[in-house]
């Protein structure tokens, strides 16, 4: 076990795997007691011995009846990327690897640059919120960022199906947590920073320092892109010491649009990235998308793909599931599924919807907030949705451990007007509801849960589509 900081020897046992879930040990596995939010790993030590552990690691104060030995490190989360790094042989040194951090977009900017990889016939995989994407399987994960054993393990299995280029989301609880500690970048893309998380990073500056450590953890070999149209971006570019390539809205320094136009059907315009040229067909929508559109081009520009590649790969990108994703109804009217979350995200969504639809037509939203989560950003969500929206359906996202009254209590607070809101019980009544009134050329945008299939309560996961739903209507 090289590099890891114990408090204690270190027997000789052979390792034949690695585990963090006591459950799913087997025999010759190293049990890592990970302190978790709900669960603490360190009470489960026994189970996990008793299901095959030979060793287990910890950094807290535990002891075991069964006499296994238990090896004490200062941080057991960090430890586990070190531990999952040597056991794998460090896979991801051997793959160009681009992790993509920001509030919103990562997704959309990964999905982008992997279509461009697949136009130039890159052997490359995607890893995020949509799970691991390759060219030969698709698999679900439970995270945007999976855990340390998973994503080695994942490294392992492309670095021997002959991947090059692997492009993934880090996330700022990957970062606080360690799970991208060994992973070599060799470039990180900064998409945008909006007040997220603050139930966790308790602060706007945390969160900040928190996507900071991607690019301070970087060599001078590797690159960083930055937005540089946002204020956080222009604050990495002067801390880090790692290269820099920037795109914005704005400075024609940096890659950006010479000509955009904006439209329900997609986005068309000019980028110039240094001497070159890059004629842009997407079929995404919203003002947003363009930024996503520049990271993916200032990537792939710096990497060196051709420029009919760009083209074609951004030409081809479709539509990114759950992501402003429009649905047409029988009636005539447009649902767009969005997993807007945030009250950046829900600006961004709806000023898009609102530059999109016929005079006299109508918005309709329908959404609610995540439990146990940042309750600051409740009534801030109203506010946004009265502005854009006829009327605003609020019902339960995912309330997890919290009574989903006492959240939409908290949302209606930044309603100026009563008449403005209808509150709903659960989710699908109110989402039926929106659809049954809207009218031939009116929008209703679902927002919070894009393509999720389930709601998350007291624990349990419940089946649950807002998708379904939607295509009752189609």
């Amino acid at each position: 076990m090289q590099n890891i900081n114990v408090k204690s020897l270190i027997p000789d046992i052979k390792i034949r795997g690695l585990s963090t879930d006591s459950k799913k040990v087997t025999f010759g596995d190293l049990f890592i007691a990970i302190k978790g939010q709900k669960y603490d790993g360190n009470d489960y030590i026994e189970s996990a011995f008793k299901n095959g552990a030979v060793a287990v690691l910890s950094d807290s104060k535990v002891e075991s009846s069964l006499g296994g030995p238990i090896i004490k490190v200062r941080n057991a989360r960090k430890s586990l990327s070190i531990v999952a790094h040597n056991f794998y042989g460090n896979p991801s040194k051997d793959i160009f690897v681009i992790g993509i951090t920001g509030t919103n977009g990562k997704t959309s900017v990964a999905s982008i640059l992997y279509s461009i990889f697949f136009s130039a016939g890159i052997n490359s995989a995607q890893i995020g919120t949509l799970g691991f994407l390759n060219n030969t399987n698709d698999q679900k994960s439970s995270y945007t960022t999976p855990e340390a054993i998973e994503l080695n393990d994942y490294f392992l299995k492309l670095k021997k199906a002959k991947s090059t280029h692997v492009v993934m989301e880090v996330s700022s609880h990957a970062l606080d947590q360690y799970r991208v500690e060994k992973i070599d970048f060799n470039m990180a893309v900064f998409t945008n920073l909006t007040p997220e998380h603050l139930d966790y990073h308790k602060t706007l500056e945390s969160y900040y320092k928190t996507k900071l450590k991607l690019f301070k953890s970087m060599s001078n070999d590797s690159i960083a892109v930055i937005n540089k149209s946002d204020f956080h971006g222009e604050k990495i570019i002067k801390t880090i010491k790692t290269p820099t390539e920037s795109y914005s809205n704005t400075d024609t320094g940096s890659v950006h649009f010479d000509s955009k136009s904006v439209t329900s059907s997609g986005i068309k315009g000019l980028i110039i990235a240094g001497n070159k040229e890059y004629d842009i067909d997407s079929n995404l929508i919203g003002e947003f998308n363009c930024e996503n559109i520049l990271a993916a081009v200032t990537a792939a520009h710096h990497i060196g793909i051709g420029k009919e590649n760009i083209e074609d790969g951004i030409k081809n990108c479709k539509p990114i599931p759950g992501r402003m994703e429009s649905f047409d109804l029988l009636k005539g009217a447009t649902v767009i599924i969005d997993y807007a979350h945030t009250p950046d995200a829900y600006e961004k969504s709806l000023k898009a919807i609102s530059n999109i639809i016929m005079d006299n037509r109508f918005i309709y939203v329908v959404f609610g907030a995540g439990g146990d989560r940042d309750k600051t950003k409740r009534f801030e969500m109203a506010k946004i949705t009265e502005r854009y929206c006829k009327h605003c359906f609020i019902t339960p996202d995912n309330p997890r451990y919290e009574d989903p009254q006492e959240i939409s209590a908290q949302i209606i607070s930044g309603y100026s007007k009563k008449s403005k809101y209808t509150i709903y019980d659960d989710r699908e009544t109110g989402l039926r509801r929106a659809l049954d009134i809207a009218l031939d050329g009116d929008i209703v945008a679902v927002l919070g849960k894009g393509r999720e299939q389930y709601q998350e309560i007291e624990g349990r996961k419940n089946f649950y589509s807002d998708l379904n739903i939607v295509r009752d209507y189609q």
